[in-house]
């Protein structure tokens, strides 16, 4: 029996031989990603499976075996050149794909010496996804490359979905989804529910989660991330995460949004609203559905996830302590979302838990409403874990159980019935209005 932690050693430590060739760790995974997917497209084929492959015969793993040297290395990059014009998931995960093995022996070595010698379709798929994980994670830790702002603490994301409970048959959205840590756990939670029946496994694997991602290298580690814990559909209409903005338009509703949008003071677009009251710029988004015109990334993704959620749609997203206190837009935002969502929870993060050094972050957690005059939100609660606590990512990071006590305080099962500990405090509408900038 394979475990995810021997698999990962095992990848792990074919990547030190490909350093040496001056591939990063992002780098690494992503060639992984390319050959993964074909071998097991290959799987697939065979006994018990014999399944049509989505790869094309030309370009198939059998054919990357036969070759040897300059030819397997020319094959090989013809290969993910083609396979990138294909659509549904092949096209997502080869989408502007390159070969980054320059040393046809050492490609080989990975191709035939790794990569065949191991039966993926057959491992598990929390082996698997876990082994796929743990790599991610290693590139994360990678300070280097700078892939830690795509990593949101595991213990964290399933402190969130612990906390919103999501249901089998919601619609679950991250837009901006990063490698699918949210997503992932979502489906994990729900599949757990007690008496799930087939129908409502086999929505939760393709049509209840969605992923949107900006840059096309991440959407495919995120394809592959959901895809090697069985997520996805075969067909174009299936997938479960596409490359675009997500800021540039709505696109969708759902019953649920969870997500850590990426951390940056300036978007190198200005979203407007109607009210025209920004310089028009040629990069220019325009969102009547916005309340204010802002630069400010976080603040526009704030705005965002409360236009893509249904009416009583529920949203937990991890936000800067700027979007906390921030004047002008970030006034008029905090003043509509307490007016037309019920704003009810906010866990403030403690500094140390994050790869982007002394980040201050918070969990807001709020309830769409549909429209009326009075304002939806009566008091918000919130949770200090950032007093007297000190994390760190290697020698104290971040644990699940670091979160129980939040979780407990939330208390997912009836929110309504709440109790003020040493840590949990409420603070009522008229309170919070008054404040300076609100």
């Amino acid at each position: 029996m394979t475990t995810s932690a021997q698999l990962v050693q095992k990848l792990w430590n074919y990547c030190s031989i490909l350093r040496d060739d001056g591939l990063s760790y992002g780098d690494y995974v992503e060639q992984l990603t390319f050959l993964l997917f074909l071998k097991m497209a290959d799987e697939q084929t065979r006994p018990p499976h014999n399944k049509a492959s989505p790869v094309p015969k030309a370009y198939a793993w059998p054919t990357l075996l036969a070759r040897d040297g300059d030819d397997l290395e020319a094959h090989y990059r013809h290969a993910l050149e083609e396979l990138g014009k294909c659509g549904g998931m092949l096209g997502l995960i080869f989408r502007k794909a390159q070969n980054k093995i320059q040393d046809p022996a050492k490609l080989r070595r990975l191709i035939v010496d790794l990569i065949d010698k191991e039966q993926w379709t057959s491992l598990s798929s929390d082996v698997k996804g876990d082994a796929y994980e743990g790599l991610l994670q290693k590139n994360a830790e990678d300070v280097k490359g700078g892939a830690g702002q795509y990593f949101t603490p595991r213990a964290l994301i399933i402190a969130m979905v612990d906390a919103m409970d999501p249901k089998p048959g919601q619609t679950i959205c991250d837009p901006a989804c990063g490698t699918g840590g949210f997503l992932l756990a979502a489906h994990d939670h729900v599949a757990r529910t007690p008496g799930i029946d087939k129908a409502q496994k086999k929505r939760l694997k393709s049509g209840a989660l969605f992923g949107i991602e900006l840059v096309d290298s991440v959407t495919r580690l995120c394809a592959m991330n959901l895809l090697l814990h069985g997520i996805g559909g075969e067909s174009d209409g299936e997938l479960p995460v596409v490359t675009k903005d997500a800021l540039a338009a709505k696109h969708g509703e759902y019953d649920m949004v969870l997500a850590n949008p990426p951390f940056g003071k300036k978007s190198s677009v200005t979203i407007v609203n109607d009210a025209g009251d920004q310089q028009r710029e040629s990069l220019v988004i325009n969102r009547d559905d916005f309340w204010a015109s802002t630069s400010n990334k976080q603040l526009n993704f704030l705005q965002h996830f409360f236009t893509i959620l249904k009416q009583h749609g529920r949203a937990a997203v991890v936000l800067p302590d700027n979007v906390l206190f921030e004047g002008g837009a970030g006034e008029t935002i905090r003043r509509e979302l307490m007016k037309q969502a019920d704003v009810h929870t906010l866990l403030r993060l403690p500094t140390g838990i994050f790869y982007a050094q002394g980040v201050k972050a918070n969990v807001l957690f709020f309830d769409r409403k549909p429209a009326r005059e009075k304002p939806w939100t009566e008091k918000l609660w919130i949770y200090d874990l950032r007093t007297n606590q000190h994390f760190t990512l290697k020698e104290n990071p971040l644990k699940r159980a670091d979160l129980d006590d939040f979780v407990a305080c939330f208390n997912p099962s009836n929110r309504h019935a709440r109790k003020a500990t040493e840590r949990f405090h409420c603070y009522a509408y008229d309170d919070l209005v008054k404040r300076d900038k609100a």
